[in-house]
């Protein structure tokens, strides 16, 4: 396969897969913690209205969500790539990063969280995958 096709097939495979296990944490979360009585998760404007009633217990769920699925994504695409693991790693870092500065954007959490997000979450474990995953793979110059 194409050395070219087969990497972008990497980075796209990469960030699906990280986005399904993101949003499988995200999904599972209410019931390992639940949501405070009376918050409205459903919707996002019923989030934004009860974000005030959520303990940091409740970043716990979210931030692993963050970190797990960038991690899951880089992982598999350092490892379906041919060539440029680490960056190709780090791409789904970045791009993960945008949709967490995004989310930030969109739903305020507490500044601990936003910034505790930004900052661990995706390009830590971006290049945590990046240098796990480049061991054993098929090195193309």
């Amino acid at each position: 396969m194409n050395l070219i096709l087969r990497n972008f097939l990497a980075f796209v495979a990469g960030a699906l897969v990280g986005s399904m296990v993101n949003m499988a944490i995200i999904m599972v979360s209410s019931s390992i913690i639940p949501p405070p009585i009376d918050a409205d998760v459903t919707t996002l404007e019923g989030l934004k209205a009860s974000m005030h009633l959520f303990g940091p217990q409740h970043f716990i769920m979210p931030f692993l969500a963050h970190a797990l699925g960038t991690f899951a994504g880089a992982f598999l695409t350092t490892k379906m790539a041919l060539s440029h693991h680490m960056k190709f790693a780090l791409g789904i870092g970045v791009l993960f990063l945008a949709g967490g500065l995004a989310n930030i954007i969109m739903l305020p959490s507490p500044l601990w969280f936003s910034i505790l997000d930004a900052v661990g979450a995706y390009l830590p474990m971006a290049y945590l995958a990046g240098r796990i995953g480049q061991k054993n793979s098929t090195r193309v110059p």
